[in-house]
C-alpha cells in the first residue's frame, strides 16, 4: 500500500510540475482558411486549452476572406469571455482579415498587423444569394454595424473606420489601420509581438485593466487535430461537389448493372463524405434537390422509355443544381462557374452514355444462357422420331420435333420445355 500511494504522490508531483512549466507560456493558433464549423471548433478549443494550463497569452494567427457569420459569433464570444489576453495576429505578409476576419480582429485584447497585409471589406453577404428580400438585407446590415460598433467601443478602436468597413466595404493596408486606431501595433513574427505586449496593460472587454507578463517566451503551438485537418480539407466546395457526383454516379451505375457492388460500396462512401462537408458549408436544398431529381428522371428514361425527353430534363436539372448547390458569403466558399459548368455537363454526358448503353441492352435479343438457343442452328446427333439428341453450341441437347428428322441434317430451335429442346427441320 504504502508503494502505492508512492506511486501517486510522484505521479500528482510530476503532472503539478508539468503543469507549472506550462503557465505563463505562450498559445499560438493558426488559421489559413475560411471561417466555418471547423475553424470555429478549433479556434474555440485552442483559446479553452490556453486557459486551461493558464498560459500567459494566446496569440491567433489568421489570414482568411472570411466567412460563416454564426462560426464567426462563436470564436468572438469564446475570445470576449477568455480569461487570458487573446492577440489576433493578421500573418504572414501578403495576408488578410476580410469579412468576419476583420470582426475577430476587432474583437481582440490586442490587434496587430504584419506589413504588407490588409483587412476590412466586412460588409455582409445574405446566404440566400443576391437580389432578396431588400428589408432583410438592411436588417443584416443593421446588425453587423451594431455588432462591430460595440465590439469597436468596448476596445477601445476606432468606430467610423470600423462602420465603414462594414457599412461601405472599405478595406485597410496595415499602415492605414494602425493610424486609424484600428489596431495596436504592426508586428513581422510573434516574437516581436511578445516583446512589444509584455509588461504593458490592456483594456480586457468587461473595462478592467490588465497587465500582461510574460515569464516564459516559449510558444507552444496548437494544431489541428487530424479530424478537424480532414474535415478543413472536404470542405473545399469544389471537392464536396465532386465527392457528391462521384457518389451519385456510383449508386447510378450500381442501380443500372446490380451485383457491381464495387460502384455501389464507392458511391455510398462518397456520399457520405459529401454529406460530411455539406454540413460544413451553405448548402442551397434547392440545388441539392435538383440534382438528385436529375438522377431520378435518368432511371425514370431507363425504366418508362420517355423517349430522350426525361434524360434532357434530367441535365438540365443537373445542370442547374450544381450552378446553385453552394450558397457561400464569400467567393471562396462557392464553385467557380468556370468549375461548374464543365464538371456538370462532363458528368451529365457520362450519365447520358450509361443510359444510351442499358437501353440498347435492353432491347437487344438475348444471347447467352438457355434463352439464347433460341433461333439457334445444331445438328442430329441422331434421328428424331419424335425424340433425339442434337449438339449445339458445343453442348448435348435431348431435343423433340413434330416431324422425322434423320441423323446429320440440320435442325433449328424453336422451343424450350424443361430440358429438351424443341427443334425443326431446316430446310436446304
Amino acid at each position: 500500500m504504502k508503494n502505492k500511494y508512492r506511486k501517486i504522490f510522484f505521479l500528482t508531483l510530476f503532472f503539478t510540475i508539468f503543469s507549472f512549466s506550462l503557465n505563463s507560456k505562450v498559445l499560438e493558433l493558426r488559421i489559413n482558411s475560411p471561417i466555418h464549423s471547423v475553424t470555429e471548433e478549433y479556434i474555440v478549443k485552442g483559446i479553452a486549452y490556453g486557459n486551461r494550463i493558464n498560459s500567459s497569452l494566446i496569440i491567433l494567427k489568421i489570414d482568411t476572406p472570411g466567412g460563416l457569420d454564426t462560426s464567426m459569433r462563436k470564436i468572438i464570444k469564446s475570445i470576449i469571455n477568455s480569461k487570458v489576453p487573446v492577440a489576433v495576429f493578421v500573418f504572414p505578409s501578403g495576408g488578410r482579415a476580410a469579412s468576419a476576419g476583420f470582426f475577430i480582429l476587432l474583437s481582440s485584447d490586442i490587434a496587430v498587423m504584419a506589413k504588407g497585409t490588409n483587412t476590412g471589406a466586412a460588409h455582409p453577404v445574405a446566404l440566400m444569394g443576391k437580389g432578396g428580400d431588400k428589408v432583410m438585407g438592411e436588417k443584416v446590415l443593421n446588425d453587423a454595424v451594431a455588432y462591430i460598433k460595440n465590439l469597436a467601443e468596448k476596445r477601445g478602436r476606432n468606430q467610423k473606420l470600423a462602420i465603414a468597413a462594414v457599412k461601405d466595404s472599405k478595406s485597410y493596408t496595415d499602415k492605414e489601420a494602425l493610424e486609424g486606431g484600428l489596431i495596436d501595433f504592426i508586428a513581422q513574427s510573434s516574437g516581436e509581438l511578445i516583446d512589444k505586449v509584455n509588461g504593458k496593460k490592456i483594456k480586457r472587454f468587461n473595462g478592467r485593466l490588465e497587465k500582461i507578463e510574460i515569464k516564459d517566451k516559449e510558444i507552444i503551438k496548437y494544431d489541428m487535430s487530424w479530424r478537424q485537418k480532414f474535415l478543413n480539407v472536404i470542405a473545399n466546395p469544389s471537392l464536396a461537389y465532386l465527392l457528391l457526383m462521384l457518389g451519385l454516379l456510383g449508386l447510378y451505375f450500381e442501380f443500372n448493372h446490380p451485383g457491381g457492388i464495387v460502384p455501389g460500396v464507392l458511391g455510398a462512401i462518397f456520399l457520405l463524405l459529401a454529406a460530411m462537408a455539406f454540413q460544413i458549408l451553405p448548402v442551397n436544398y434547392s440545388g441539392l434537390f435538383l440534382i438528385i431529381l436529375s438522377i431520378v428522371l435518368f432511371i425514370a428514361e431507363i425504366k418508362v422509355q420517355g423517349f430522350g425527353i426525361l434524360g434532357v430534363f434530367g441535365i438540365i436539372s443537373l445542370i442547374l443544381g450544381s450552378i446553385i448547390l453552394i450558397d457561400a458569403p464569400i467567393k471562396e466558399m462557392k464553385m467557380p462557374l468556370s468549375f461548374v459548368l464543365p464538371t456538370s455537363i462532363l458528368l451529365a454526358a457520362i450519365f447520358v452514355i450509361i443510359l444510351i448503353l442499358v437501353v440498347k441492352t435492353y432491347k437487344n435479343r438475348v444471347q447467352t444462357g438457355e434463352e439464347g438457343l433460341i433461333g439457334e442452328v445444331g445438328e442430329a446427333v441422331s434421328a428424331i422420331n419424335p425424340e433425339g439428341k442434337i449438339f449445339i453450341h458445343g453442348e448435348w441437347w435431348n431435343a423433340r420435333s413434330e416431324e422425322k428428322i434423320k441423323k446429320g441434317e440440320k435442325v433449328e430451335v424453336i422451343g424450350k420445355e424443361g430440358m429438351t429442346l424443341i427443334v425443326k427441320k431446316v430446310e436446304k
